[in-house]
Formats: structure tokens, C-alpha cells, sequence
């Protein structure tokens, strides 16, 4: 992020027995890009059919801001269900679906979701994708969807998923679309997840802007910049290290991720020393050095050119909110 992004907000509708996992794959990547960013990049809203707390398959009911009775909403909707979704698709949760669906920048159904945005005729003629065991049962009763064996699939206005972890795919990409992969990178590391890992044919390929699965030198250049946040190696040794020329190195992240290795390296220098600043007392100048800059006034002209406050600004911002960050 080069600057202050406006914060997105997700309406999101809960369907009775959900996993509680995939509700988790959908709003903690957001939570966790609040948290390295130390702002509400993201909020969302939690509905239910009716109004009331949502049970869970593992019998952890979710509440709930209340019932899903959408006007002319244009905000994201996601639309999230597990097992049983026939009981909760009534003719009046079609109905207000369709409706929603006028004025949606864009309507996501994640795992069988995808059922529910089918029956509401929300897919027709549209790309989609579904778990894995479903596919075949979906394409006999809905043969006007083009069904694919993606993890998950944006077509146009329309997003699908075939499970919780493709939805962290799916979460990862949308953050990546909207604040840069090196965002969407630290969001993955929170959770020791390998974003844009190469996946099976059977279950489908990641359908993201890193499907070239990363150069294993890519990955040992960005391994090598995060234990070295320190310390950072100028761009020949860094190359010299992984076994390519500087030039070569520059090219495959720049194919790869989209920006050059040295842009990268600042960023995940930037999100420690952010990290730092928020969520420690430590004086600026110890931060700089622990991320590599050479003074506290170094590092508070490249942390504001990249966030558009000071260290001190974000200190005194945060300080004046609630410590845990708020959805809503």
C-alpha cells in the first residue's frame, strides 16, 4: 500500500450449520491484513435468515448483527453454507437474493454457497466451481452453470469456492487485488500458509496471479529477505545467494510477484516496523535498527511515504482506539 486504501466493508450471510472454519477462512485473512496494516482496511457484518445466533456444525452457535433484509445495498456479499443448505433456501431467501443481486458490486457463494447463488439462478451462464464431491450432483440439476475444477473462480461479479481453504485462497487474492501481494504474503505467514501453492489436478488449480506456482528461487530470495530483516543484503549478494545474476532476480519478481526484489524487501521491512510500532512499546530508533534502517529518521521517511502517517501517528491513533480491532 503507497497510500491511505478506503475501508471495505463485506456483508456476510450465514447459513444454520456452517462450519465454523470456513467462516474463520473468510473474515480472520481479513482481520489479520487489519492487523499488519494497522487499520480497518476491511469490516464486515454478520446476517442470519432470521435475526437470530447461527448454530454451527460443532455446536458453537455465531451471533449475529441481524436478519438478512438487504435494500440497495452495493457492498460484497458472501453468502456461506455447509450442510443442509435446502432448509434455509425458502422461496423469500431466493427472492431477496435476486433482489440484492441488482445492486451488488459482487454476490460470493463459498462451499455449498454455490448451491444457494445456483437455485437463487444467480449463476446461469457464469464460470463456477463447488467441493469436489459435489461436482457431479451440481452439473446434472444445474446445467446452465459452467462448472469447473478450480479452487475458486471470479467471473466478472461472481465468485465461487469448493471449500474452506480454497476460500483462504480465495480471501488471500482479493487482498492481494486490492493492497499488493506482499500484503497478502504477510497475511499468509500469519498462518504459516503457502500462498500460491502448486495444487493436484484432481482438486483443481489456484486461480490466482501466482498459478506460475513461484520459482523455488523466488521463494529462497523471500525466505533469505525475511530471516534478514535485520540485516538486508544489497540486491547482487541476495542474487549471488539463490543462484541467479541480480538481473535474472529482478525478472522473476517481477513475473512472479509483480514488483522488483528491492520494492519487496522494503515493504516487508515497512509491515515489521508497523508490527512493531503498534503492537510494542520500543523507541523508533530501536525499531529502525531491528528493520534494517539506519535511523529512526530513515525509517520514519520511508514508513510515512508508505503509509502516509508517522510512527508516532499510528502510535498515538491506535492508542486512542479499542487495542482489538473492530469488525464493524
Amino acid at each position: 500500500m503507497s497510500q491511505k486504501a478506503p475501508s471495505q466493508h463485506f456483508d456476510i450471510l450465514l447459513l444454520p450449520e456452517t462450519n465454523l472454519i470456513l467462516l474463520a477462512s473468510v473474515i480472520e485473512p481479513l482481520r489479520a491484513a487489519n492487523r499488519i496494516a494497522g487499520g480497518d482496511l476491511y469490516r464486515w457484518t454478520l446476517h442470519s435468515p432470521d435475526g437470530t445466533p447461527v448454530d454451527t456444525t460443532c455446536g458453537i452457535p455465531i451471533a449475529v448483527a441481524g436478519a438478512f433484509r438487504p435494500a440497495r445495498e452495493t457492498d460484497p456479499l458472501f453468502v456461506l453454507s455447509s450442510y443442509d443448505w435446502k432448509k434455509s433456501v425458502t422461496h423469500d431467501l431466493k427472492a431477496q437474493l435476486a433482489r440484492t443481486a441488482r445492486h451488488r458490486s459482487l454476490i460470493a457463494g463459498i462451499e455449498t454457497g454455490t448451491f444457494v447463488l445456483a437455485e437463487a439462478g444467480l449463476l446461469n451462464g457464469s464460470r463456477a466451481t463447488i467441493h469436489w464431491e459435489d461436482l457431479e450432483a451440481f452439473s446434472l440439476v444445474y446445467p446452465e452453470v459452467e462448472l469447473v475444477r478450480d479452487r475458486f473462480v471470479i467471473d466478472s461479479k461472481r465468485i465461487t469456492t469448493g471449500g474452506p481453504v480454497p476460500t483462504l485462497d480465495l480471501m488471500l487474492e482479493l487482498i492481494r487485488r486490492a493492497h499488493g501481494h506482499t500484503l497478502a504474503l504477510e497475511v499468509s505467514r500469519l498462518f504459516l500458509y503457502e500462498y500460491g501453492h502448486r495444487l493436484d489436478r484432481e482438486h483443481g488449480s489456484a486461480v490466482t496471479s501466482v498459478r506460475q506456482g513461484r520459482d523455488a528461487r523466488v521463494q529462497a530470495a523471500v525466505r533469505l529477505m525475511e530471516e534478514t530483516v535485520d540485516a538486508p543484503l544489497v540486491l547482487t549478494r541476495l542474487a549471488k545467494r539463490v543462484g541467479v545474476s541480480a538481473r535474472h532476480l529482478q525478472d522473476m519478481f517481477q513475473t512472479t510477484i509483480g514488483v522488483g526484489p528491492h520494492t519487496h524487501y522494503i515493504a516487508l521491512r515497512l509491515n515489521a516496523a508497523r508490527r512493531k510500532v503498534i503492537e510494542t512499546s520500543a523507541a523508533i530508533a530501536d525499531i529502525a535498527a531491528e528493520t534494517g534502517f539506519n535511523s529512526a529518521s530513515a525509517l520514519s521517511r520511508s514508513y510515512r511515504a508508505q503509509y502516509r502517517e508517522s510512527p508516532s501517528e499510528t502510535r498515538r491513533r491506535v492508542k486512542r482506539r479499542d487495542p482489538v480491532i473492530s469488525s464493524g
